[in-house]
C-alpha cells in the first residue's frame, strides 16, 4: 500500500507548495555558507571592508595562479548575492582599436556589435565602458564588467559555482576576441574614461563611489595582467 504525504497547510488552511516551516536565510548565514563553500573548493578569498555590504569577498577563480578576481557581495538590505568581475583593456589593445576606428569605422561598429551579441547570448549581466568623445562614447573598449545575482531562496553551492564558471567563460571569450583582433597588448592597463568621469563627479558632490565602482578599481589593481586562459591545468582542481 502506498501512502502519499499530504501537502502542508498554514493555520488558515491554505495549502502551501513547500515545507510547512520554510527557513528564511539572512545575510549572516549567507556569508557563512559562502566562506565554507569557497574553502571547500580551495579558492583564495580576501575579506574587503565595505560599509554598504554585509559581506564583501574578493575571490580568485578558478583555483591556481591563473585565477581571475571575482567580487562576491551581499549588499545591505538585499536578499541576494551579487557575483561580478571586471576586466580592464590593455593600453596597446586600445591603441589598435583606435587605429581601426580611424581606418574602417563600419568594421569597428560591427566588432562592437558582435561583442554585445556574445554577452547577451551568454546569459550574464554585463556593461561595456567605451572611450569618450565629448558626450558620445564611440570607443575604444576600455573595460567590461560581467555579473550575476543569486537570490537567497535559490542560493546553493552549485548555483554559486556555476555562476562563477559562467562569468569566467564569458570573460575568457571576450578577452580572446580582443587578443585575436587587437594583439597581446603592451602589458599596461589603458585609461577608462567612465571611471575618470565618475571620480570628477564624486569630487564635486563629495559622494562615495558605489560598491561596483570601488570593487572594479580594486580588482583591476589586484589583477597581475596574467595571460588569461593560458596554461590552465585541470589537475589544479584535484
Amino acid at each position: 500500500m502506498c501512502f502519499t504525504q499530504p501537502w502542508p497547510s498554514n493555520p488558515d488552511g491554505v495549502v502551501q507548495n513547500g515545507p510547512a516551516s520554510a527557513h528564511t536565510m539572512d545575510a549572516s548565514e549567507a556569508g557563512t555558507l559562502l566562506r565554507r563553500w569557497f574553502a571547500g573548493e580551495r579558492l583564495e578569498v580576501r575579506e574587503q571592508q565595505d560599509p554598504r555590504a554585509d559581506v564583501h569577498l574578493a575571490v580568485k577563480y578558478p583555483p591556481g595562479p591563473r585565477g581571475h578576481t571575482f567580487t562576491v557581495v551581499v549588499p545591505k538590505g538585499r536578499d541576494l548575492v551579487a557575483v561580478s568581475s571586471v576586466t580592464r583593456v590593455d593600453a596597446g589593445q586600445q591603441d589598435e582599436m583606435r587605429a581601426l576606428m580611424g581606418e574602417d569605422g563600419e568594421e569597428w561598429k560591427g566588432w562592437v556589435h558582435e561583442m554585445r551579441m556574445h554577452l547577451i547570448s551568454s546569459g550574464v549581466d554585463w556593461n561595456l565602458s567605451m572611450g569618450h568623445d565629448g558626450k558620445a562614447r564611440p570607443g575604444p573598449l576600455q573595460a567590461f564588467n560581467v555579473s550575476l545575482p543569486i537570490w537567497f531562496d535559490g542560493l546553493t553551492k552549485n548555483e554559486l559555482m556555476q555562476a562563477l564558471r559562467s562569468l569566467w567563460m564569458s570573460k575568457l571569450a571576450l578577452i580572446h576576441e580582443i587578443k585575436f583582433g587587437f594583439g597581446q597588448g603592451v602589458g599596461r592597463p589603458g585609461p577608462v574614461d567612465d571611471w575618470e568621469e565618475r571620480k570628477r563627479q564624486r569630487g564635486q558632490s563629495g559622494s562615495r563611489p558605489s560598491t561596483v565602482e570601488e570593487t572594479a578599481e580594486i580588482q583591476i589593481l589586484d589583477d597581475d595582467a596574467a595571460p588569461f586562459g593560458n596554461d590552465f591545468d585541470p589537475s589544479e582542481w584535484i
